[in-house]
């Protein structure tokens, strides 16, 4: 007889649809969990945070109205990070209360402290009492999420020098900063101080940023975060970051100099594994930390599982939730339909991105043909009523069957409206289906329809031609 039927190691969002999928099948469950970090990464210091952050540079900049009131127009002058943070928390603490009621009511037991194997049915629980508790358990989800990776060579102080984790506790808005690696996290920082009237360079090895989305959606993003005074230097890496009294200094390998008042590394993840003591249950983790599972996401060890960002790539808050659920199906023996290969990207800079489905170098890289259709918001009613003159819509659109190939979203809304392309994508329905359909106006959705008719237009006249 075990203590649990199944007990999780990490409460976000893949630890908390696990435990709650597998007590929703009738299974004792329980959920390792630290003191003050409910919710994991993803609520505390990750996703709900960044988006919160972003969420009061908007509104607190009046950057997203200067379209309608002229560009020397704020909500507020002086912006601290007071005002930042007072939102953040507010929504961190409404969230973590929303959490703590679902696995109350689903009868999940909260163990407080951190775990360690002890074999493959049993872990230590560090309660910080100063002394260890033994749990035993039939099956386990390991869902420990990762922390942002910090070089060897960093002299980090959580002040002048700061990763993803540590710039959201930053105690001013800092004149000047550069950021590190032209990532998701990197470009997603990058844009809400430029929004704050920080002064911001991006440095990145590699020759483009966000080499995954639409190129011309990279260059829409990248000509209005140079609006914002953001200076990019592709092709170039950091080789020290030397700290002053008051500012420091990135030197560039080829031998440029930047004073900036914060440097934010944005240098991938780190999975949490490394104080679990994998060993003890027969397991092992990579060097970035991340362990390997197979189509069900069960580990090497027959009893156990991992989910979310510790078993790495897409590493999205989405994803996690679905690989938690699926997990917890299987280790329960209920049958599982598997994730939708359609899977939606969304990346929240300013503006912000989504999409789902192909790009077209991904198209055009296997030969696949197909039409182009775009909608501006400029040309729209609600475009020009919440102030979006830049937004775009694109379609990607089979010439032969008229299925749609792949959605990209630029824009107010962006990251909301592309789960409009990718159902209909998910449901084989064609470009006609969206000619056909009758949108609320004004609304940003009506897109497709102008975006769609762009498309089956080009492909008409094609067609015309080659009769």
């Amino acid at each position: 007889m075990y203590d649990y039927d199944l007990l999780v190691l990490g409460s976000g969002p893949s630890g908390q649809k696990a435990a709650i999928a597998a007590a929703k099948l009738g299974r004792r469950v329980g959920l390792v969990e630290r003191r003050d970090m409910l919710g994991g990464v993803c609520i505390n210091t990750g996703t709900v945070p960044s988006k919160t952050l972003r969420e009061a540079v908007l509104y607190l900049t009046g950057l997203s109205q200067r379209d309608l009131y002229g560009s020397s127009y704020r909500v507020k002058d002086e912006i601290t990070v007071s005002d930042l943070a007072a939102r953040t928390q507010h929504v961190i603490n409404r969230q973590t209360d929303v959490i703590r009621h679902q696995l109350a009511r689903n009868r999940v037991a909260i163990i407080t402290g951190t775990g360690r194997f002890a074999d493959a049915h049993s872990v230590w629980i560090d309660g910080d009492s100063g002394r260890e508790s033994r749990i035993t358990f039939d099956k386990a989800i390991i869902a420990a999420g990762t922390r942002p990776a910090r070089p060897d060579s960093v002299d980090f102080d959580d002040r002048t020098i700061v990763d993803s984790d540590g710039v959201i506790n930053l105690q001013t808005v800092p004149r000047s900063m550069v950021v590190v690696g032209a990532g998701v996290i990197g470009m997603e920082y990058a844009s809400m101080f430029a929004a704050l009237g920080t002064k911001v360079t991006v440095v990145e090895r590699r020759e483009r940023m966000l080499d995954f989305c639409d190129e011309e959606v990279i260059e829409s993003l990248k000509y209005h975060l140079r609006d914002l005074s953001v200076t990019f230097r592709f092709g170039e890496e950091v080789a020290s970051v030397e700290k002053h009294q008051t500012a420091a200094l990135c030197v560039l390998k080829s031998g440029k100099k930047i004073v900036a008042d914060t440097v934010m590394y944005s240098a991938g993840r780190q999975g949490q594994t490394d104080g679990l003591d994998l060993a003890a249950a027969g397991l092992s983790a990579d060097r970035r930390g991340r362990i390997e599972v197979d189509a069900n996401y069960r580990t090497a060890v027959e009893n156990i599982y991992a989910v979310g960002d510790v078993i790495g790539f897409p590493a999205l808050a989405s994803t996690s939730m679905e690989q938690g659920r699926l997990a917890a199906q299987h280790a329960c023996g209920e049958p599982e339909r598997p994730m939708h290969e359609l899977q939606p990207i969304g990346i929240y800079t300013i503006p912000e991105i989504s999409f789902v489905g192909k790009t077209e170098e991904e198209l055009t890289d296997s030969a696949t043909p197909f039409e182009v259709g775009i909608a501006r918001y400029r040309e729209l009613a609600r475009g020009q009523i919440v102030g979006d003159s830049y937004g775009m819509l694109k379609l990607l659109v089979s010439p032969q069957d008229r299925r749609l190939l792949g959605v990209h979203v630029f824009g107010t809304g962006a990251t909301e409206i592309v789960h409009i392309g990718q159902t209909v994508m998910g449901c084989g329905g064609t470009v006609d289906y969206l000619i056909d359909t009758v949108f609320n106006y004004p609304t940003l959705a009506e897109a497709y329809k102008v975006a769609a008719l762009d498309a089956a237009n080009k492909i008409r006249n094609i067609t015309r031609l080659d009769r």
